[in-house]
């Protein structure tokens, strides 16, 4: 048996902002839209998808009252363009004190960290 990640799916109470927010910032397109769904992904089959949760709790990282259950890693080449840019789309910063990334919130409060290339 072969078994292969299909997607990585974040709830959200707003998927259509969330999709936009992680397809701008990584650069991928929006490739499925449903009612309570939407995929971002581009050619080398990569898909990050969005799942309407109305009753979504964000995590409040790093309280452990309210844990962030998952984060993504997103290495980039120029930190500080990186973080002009998730900040311009409504990425929150929430610490600067790690060595080698940066720690944000997305639109709908999950945590994402952003490393140096």
């Amino acid at each position: 048996m072969t078994a292969k990640l299909s997607t990585v799916v974040l709830d959200t109470p707003d998927p259509h902002t969330l999709a936009r927010f992680y397809a701008e910032l990584l650069g991928l397109q929006i490739t499925k839209v449903e009612s309570d769904w939407i995929d971002v992904g581009d050619e080398s089959g990569r898909v990050l998808s969005f799942q309407l949760a109305p009753n979504h709790i964000p995590p409040q990282w790093p309280d452990p009252n309210y844990p962030q259950q998952l984060h993504l890693d997103i290495r980039v080449d120029d930190i500080d363009a990186a973080e002009s840019k998730a900040l311009r789309m409504g990425a929150q910063l929430l610490s600067t004190t790690e060595t080698g990334y940066r720690v944000y919130s997305d639109p709908a409060g999950h945590p994402f960290c952003l490393e140096h290339d």
